[in-house]
Parts: C-alpha cells; sequence; structure tokens
C-alpha cells in the first residue's frame, strides 16, 4: 500500500527559524562529511521529514529536494533588516554603534566569540530594541536597560540573523588591520 507524504522545502532563509537552525548545527556535527547523513539531517530539520521515508524517494524527487536546500543555504546576499516585527512590535537596530550604551557594548562582548550560536539570540536582543520614536526612515529605540531577552529573537526568521551577521562580517572586513 502506498502512503503519500507530503514534504514542505523552504527556498528561503525566512522559513528557517534561528531555533530550528542552531538545532541543525547540533546534529549536522555529528555527521562530518557523510553527504548522506548531511542530507538526511537538513532533510529532517528543515522540511520536517521522517528520515526513515528518505530512500523510498524516487531519485528525482530526492535530487530536487537536495538542491533546493542547497541553494538557499548557499545564499549570504542578505542584508541587515534594520526594521523587524515581534509580535506586532517594531524592533530597530541600534541606530548608531559609535554611540551604543556602555552596558550594551559590555553586554555584547562578554561573549567569546562572535557566532550565530546558542547566545546569538541574546546578542540580538542587545542590538534590536522597541522603536519608540519614528520619523520616516529614521528612529530612536528603546534605551538599553540590560534586560536581556533572546526568546522572542530565537523564533525570527535566519535572514534576520543573517543579516545582522554579515552586517558585522563586512563591517570587520572594511576595517584597515
Amino acid at each position: 500500500m502506498k502512503q503519500e507524504i507530503k514534504i514542505t522545502v523552504p527556498t528561503q532563509w525566512s522559513a528557517i527559524s534561528l531555533k530550528t537552525y542552531l538545532n541543525l548545527q547540533r546534529d549536522l556535527e555529528v555527521y562530518g562529511e557523510n553527504e548522506e547523513g548531511y542530507i538526511a539531517c537538513l532533510m529532517h530539520h528543515l522540511c520536517d521529514f521522517d528520515v526513515k521515508f528518505i530512500k523510498q524517494l524516487d531519485t528525482d524527487t530526492f535530487g530536487k529536494i537536495k538542491g533546493d536546500l542547497v541553494g538557499f543555504m548557499n545564499n549570504t546576499d542578505l542584508s541587515l533588516q534594520r526594521v523587524i516585527q515581534i509580535d506586532g512590535v517594531e524592533y530597530g537596530f541600534e541606530p548608531n554603534l559609535s554611540k551604543i550604551a556602555y552596558g550594551a557594548y559590555l553586554d555584547i562582548t562578554k561573549y567569546d566569540v562572535f557566532r550565530i550560536d546558542e547566545n546569538w539570540a541574546k546578542i540580538m536582543s542587545i542590538l534590536y530594541r522597541p522603536i519608540t520614536k519614528k520619523n520616516g526612515s529614521l528612529y530612536q529605540i528603546k534605551d538599553y536597560d540590560a534586560n536581556i531577552d533572546g526568546d522572542k529573537f530565537s523564533e525570527l526568521g535566519m535572514d534576520i540573523h543573517w543579516g545582522a551577521y554579515f552586517f558585522f562580517v563586512r563591517l570587520l572586513m572594511g576595517l584597515p588591520s
């Protein structure tokens, strides 16, 4: 008896939450260079697909899913989103990093490495704060109060996280050594 399986394949980073991405990264460490395990892990985490069904897929379907996943994952051309929405509230990225509150600076730098890991949502909650005043594309954000709440940022799409991360990567690459 045949069983029909519906597979939803994401085609952009906005469909993948930080929480899902971090779970994927933890599992991918197990597979190392094993391509079959790597693709099975991608399908499980990103498509919410039970890996026991992978070998039942025809080669065309498997190849298309693999191509779609690998294709969007290689897209690193994501821009900083200065204003985002979380639960109906507008949050703005720190508008002037040269004048960031000293407490915010200290809280960000207490993390050993600047990378997307289990601390990233906390860093995002420092960099993005509720907008208190807005005029066109200009805005002010809530003063930093050391209230670090990364939970709400763990459900945001990776397009937002990668945009912020690559903003800093590009900034650092442009600085003289």
